[in-house]
């Protein structure tokens, strides 16, 4: 690895499906979106609290109308401080003009963050600055509402070396050699790319810049942008963007190293770093909560459309094991088993250096994420003393007196807290 580890985050991507009416009029509030945000972070805290960062989209608004708003925080209690921030902001344009107050389309068109379409990103920073400019969601501008791209993402670049040269040999002056800049670079550069393309056959075809704007914003491929920007893409991601005109994407990597879920119904599209998190924000079952394969692109289209398309070959899974055991939640059922799968695994390691001698064996764990793995290696330790049971049972039927078997059965695996 060319790089040290630095980026072991948390994501959540939220598009609402229907218009900001309908969750006011069903949830009370046409805050709906900004209330599960803070809900979805809040719920990864565990994963990130070096800094925190939250963006929105409006879909469908009028030139000179703000559509983009991002704020971040690299302060002690970061998601609080982000959600106050946006609280205040609302609170404060509420008390100038109660004519909101009701009226979801000037919520809409005036109050900053109101929007159908969200990211948040909470980071834990294991290595490198933990400055504000170090944290997501990262903003690329422009005038063209399809080139604004906002990026967050868990991930790490082995290869940022390489990336950033990629950059220079496209002409570009990239002004950091970090992996969230070059990504970000990268994806724009293609996204410029395909907007030039497509604008050029709007033109061929007769039709104005102003015509053109919606065909663009129908017909943009982010499968074909994604899949020439990580050509040459070495680590661990789970990367989540939003273009300005209201398309957006998390991009998982081949080898499943870093994690994503997702979840889909009529009302919303929700994506998180962790199963449980949208089990408990949404209520949904485990069943209807989907992984985002590795290699793949759950790809959300500004009128709803969603797909998960492939953008590299899966390999070999090879799921980080700092991702599976210190971030991982044991609620989520998969976690869990998996967890319990490891104890078990370990059993023959524990009963080599014991001499296989349980009797004179306690067993136990050190707390705390090490105890569902500890029932694991119990289970597995109960059947082998059942099978050393059955066996000395078997060797000595014939001659095997009741205070014998008592003796025998009384036997149990000895274990501590």
């Amino acid at each position: 690895m060319s790089d040290a580890i630095k980026h072991e985050c948390g994501i959540a991507l939220l598009r609402l499906k229907k218009p900001l009416e309908f969750y006011k009029e069903k949830y009370g509030s046409a805050f709906y979106g900004i209330q599960k945000m803070y809900l979805l972070m809040e719920k990864q805290h565990n994963r990130g609290q070096d800094g925190a960062g939250f963006a929105s989209i409006k879909l469908d608004v009028a030139p000179g109308e703000r559509y983009i708003s991002r704020v971040r925080s690299n302060e002690s209690q970061a998601i609080q401080d982000v959600f106050a921030q946006i609280n205040a902001r609302i609170n404060e344009e509420m008390e100038l003009h109660p004519e909101y107050s009701n009226n979801v389309s000037l919520q809409k068109r005036n109050l900053p963050y109101v929007g159908e379409l969200f990211l948040g990103h909470v980071r834990y920073g294991t290595f490198g600055k933990n400055s504000i400019e170090s944290v997501h969601p990262f903003l690329r501008q422009n005038n063209w509402m399809h080139r604004n791209l906002i990026v967050a993402g868990n991930f790490n670049m082995t290869n940022v070396t390489e990336l950033f040269n990629s950059l220079v040999e496209l002409g570009q002056h990239p002004k950091e050699m970090t992996d969230t800049v070059t990504v970000m670079e990268k994806i724009g550069h293609f996204l410029d790319e395909e907007v030039t393309e497509l604008y050029q056959d709007c033109k061929n075809n007769g039709l104005s810049k102003r015509e053109a704007s919606p065909v663009i914003a129908d017909r943009l491929n982010v499968a074909k942008i994604l899949k020439k920007a990580s050509r040459g893409w070495d680590g661990g991601y789970a990367m989540a963007g939003l273009f300005g005109h209201g398309d957006a994407f998390v991009f998982r990597d081949p080898a499943g190293i870093r994690p994503a879920y997702y979840y889909e119904d009529e009302e919303i599209v929700v994506v998180a770093s962790e199963r449980p998190v949208i089990q408990t924000v949404f209520n949904v079952d485990f069943e209807n909560v989907q992984e985002l394969q590795p290699g793949k692109a759950l790809i959300i289209k500004k009128n709803g459309v969603v797909t998960e398309e492939e953008i590299i070959p899966a390999t070999i899974k090879k799921a980080c094991s700092f991702e599976r055991i210190y971030f991982s939640r044991g609620s989520d059922a998969e976690i869990y088993h998996e967890r319990k799968a490891l104890g078990k695994l370990v059993l023959p390691a524990v009963l080599s250096a014991i001499d296989k001698d349980t009797d004179n064996t306690v067993f136990s764990y050190i707390p705390n994420t090490a105890e569902t793995s500890f029932y694991g290696m119990i289970e597995a330790a109960q059947d082998f003393l059942n099978q050393r049971k059955n066996k000395f049972i078997l060797d000595n039927r014939k001659t095997l007196t009741k205070e014998k078997l008592e003796e025998i059965l009384s036997v149990k695996i000895r274990t501590e807290k």
